[in-house]
């Protein structure tokens, strides 16, 4: 996230309690245990570092049985880590998503749509038909939708996000 919002990254740290030695330290340990041969793959590596997770449902997506598991986590209360397995526990998404019973942000007009206020489907639902698109990144993901500027015209834009959580909103391209 932090290519995409420095400053924002900065106050989480800070309102975390945490350094910046503390952020590098974590990176370097989830690196190295991504990388070692015995670590878990699939959606298994998520409950070998956040443990147990607070929610676990299954999902259909079509014929394929899913299950879905969720962690909360202390910076978004109103959102939840979830991460999306196929059968034999193959990793299928992994993003943040609204927690169950947290309303979504008013979202009318692009002024609306500020960094880490919403996640895809918040932006989905508030300007449909939005189309999705694979992202730059792993954990990254690209919405196109059209939603009204501050003149009330409709404006062709693309979103994306880390982690499913946004980060900016630019014209799309033609």
């Amino acid at each position: 996230m932090a290519d995409f919002r420095p400053e924002s990254v900065e106050d989480a740290v800070r309102r975390l309690g945490a350094t910046r030695a503390d952020l590098r330290e974590a990176n370097k340990r989830w690196q190295a245990m991504v990388r070692a041969p015995g670590f878990p793959s699939g959606g298994r590596r998520y409950t070998a570092v956040l443990g147990a997770p607070a929610a676990r449902a299954a999902r259909r997506i079509g014929d394929l049985a899913c299950t879905a598991r969720q962690w909360s986590l202390p910076l978004w209360p109103g959102l939840r880590f979830e991460v999306l397995t196929g059968p034999g526990g193959a990793e299928l998404n992994a993003w943040l998503v609204r927690a169950p019973g947290s309303p979504p942000p008013v979202l009318r007009t692009l002024a609306d749509l500020t960094p880490w206020s919403c996640v895809v489907a918040d932006v989905g639902e508030a300007f449909p038909p939005a189309v999705p698109r694979e992202g730059s990144a792993p954990t990254r993901f690209r919405l196109d939708f059209t939603a009204p500027g501050s003149d009330g015209r409709p404006r062709a834009c693309t979103a994306d996000f880390t982690w499913g959580l946004l980060q900016e909103v630019r014209p799309a391209q033609a």
